[in-house]
């Protein structure tokens, strides 16, 4: 069997601001952007540079409990994992591009690691894993 993870739904009020966001700000490749119905309706896809597998659908929220949701989608727990090769080039960047760190840089057994707020204000981690 083979099975992999392709795409994860990130609720979010409005398109075209979350497009800015990952493409502008976290220099996420916009893949798709199709009207399904309306320009209320969209098939929105985003990935970060270099990701063959997994990518983000944002969907716009369209119902009282979608919108609820929206930034909120793990209870307060960081939601997302963005892996880098050089964390400390993406923290200049990110940082420079405007997106804030909740949580600042600290050395884990792991790696280096910081949390980030997305535009909604779901957690990030960014890391830079340790290759030992």
């Amino acid at each position: 069997m083979n099975q992999r993870i392709g795409l994860s739904t990130l609720v979010v009020h409005d398109y075209d601001s979350a497009i800015e966001f990952f493409v502008e700000k976290l220099g996420f490749l916009l893949v798709e952007d199709t009207f399904l119905v309306d320009e209320n309706k969209r098939w929105v896809v985003v990935a970060p540079v270099g990701t063959e597998e997994a990518a983000l659908l944002l969907a716009k929220a369209s119902s009282p409990e979608q919108t609820a949701a929206v930034g909120n989608q793990t209870g307060g727990r960081v939601a997302f994992f963005l892996y880098t090769d050089d964390f400390w080039r993406d923290f200049k960047t990110y940082t420079s591009n405007g997106v804030h760190f909740i949580r600042e840089p600290v050395e884990q057994d792991y790696g280096t690691v910081a949390v980030f707020e997305d535009i909604c204000g779901n957690q990030w981690d960014l890391i830079e894993r340790n290759t030992q």
